[in-house]
């Protein structure tokens, strides 16, 4: 199968492309690196990078002339800077209108997308938050930029008329992650640095099992829509922190400050994955505290530079 990947490069594309050629399948990515990492992506015979944004409609349309995929995997997303909102909407919305376009012109057979539980905003009117609750409307608002964005790119991903799948997702967490509470704990912990926990709750799922539900829907499995991808709890981000200062044989001389949110933060998002066991005969295998073991194994060994969050004013 030919399968084309955007975003190839992150965290999660790069964990579904070595899933991928492990099988036999040709893969070709499109990155710009902007989140991904060169290292994350091994050369491989049935593998070809492309360097680029998906917001170049020549570029695109010229990758799926050439490589004329099957199957595409949209992974890329623009969430570096909270404040950039014109390259949210040039790499968000304009790239998922070309993929959309080009998937048209070509004949692909199905569209994987990703999309954040924050599409259903800050003031979620129900937990666990279903398939039937709104999303940027009646009771709900906007929240950041890169929500807003992101759910652009699905609307046009559904009025193309091509078979898609949109995984709304849970934090997706594990080696090769730059972005959330996880790394940015253990980049300051190792460091000396101070650190501090929000009063939020959150649904982790950890990559491999995240990728699991991926490859079933590579293969045909789901129909046409959305769904969730999440373990179907939420922990506080004070379990995640004291569950990496576990995996790091960590003790602190006090405890962690926990501080309240911001107003561009929401206190739980908590999907209900029930379509998605169902559909996909699929359910969450990881535990917390092993996928954060395994999360830090990798950051040991390849280091971290720099880690990213959607939401404003957390560096300060």
């Amino acid at each position: 199968m030919r399968v084309l990947i955007t975003g190839g490069a992150g965290h999660i594309g790069s964990h579904i492309a070595e899933r991928l050629l492990r099988r036999g399948d040709e893969v070709c990515v499109i990155d710009n690196y902007q989140t991904g990492r060169r290292d994350n992506l091994r050369p491989h015979e049935n593998l070809r990078v492309i360097e680029g944004s998906i917001a170049d409609t020549e570029l695109v349309n010229k990758c799926f002339e050439e490589f004329h995929p099957e199957i595409v995997v949209h992974a890329a997303a623009s969430y570096k800077d909270p404040q950039n909102w014109a390259e949210d909407s040039r790499t968000n919305v304009l790239g998922a209108v070309n993929i959309a376009k080009a998937s048209q012109d070509t004949g692909v057979n199905r569209i994987i997308y990703f999309q954040t539980a924050l599409c259903y905003g800050l003031k979620p009117i129900e937990q666990p938050i279903t398939l039937n609750h709104p999303y940027f409307g009646g009771n709900c608002n906007g929240g950041s930029s890169y929500a807003i964005s992101k759910t652009g790119g699905e609307l046009y991903l559904e009025l193309s008329g091509v078979d898609f799948i949109s995984f709304r997702l849970a934090n997706s967490y594990g080696p090769r992650n730059l972005s959330g509470p996880l790394p940015t704990f253990y980049s300051r912990l190792t460091t000396g640095k101070p650190c501090f926990v929000m009063d939020t709750r959150r649904d982790f799922i950890f990559v491999d099992d995240l990728v699991d539900v991926v490859m079933k829907a590579v293969d045909g499995m789901g129909e046409r829509g959305v769904y969730h991808v999440a373990s179907g709890k939420d922990y506080a981000i004070k379990e995640l922190f004291d569950a990496t200062l576990k995996a790091l044989d960590l003790t602190l001389d006090q405890d962690v400050e926990v501080r309240a949110r911001g107003e561009d933060d929401v206190y739980t998002i908590l999907l209900d994955p029930s379509k998605t066991n169902r559909d996909f005969q699929w359910e969450v295998k990881t535990s917390l505290e092993e996928g954060i073991k395994k999360a830090i194994d990798w950051y040991k060994e390849y280091g971290i530079s720099q880690t990213y969050t959607h939401l404003k004013g957390v560096d300060k």
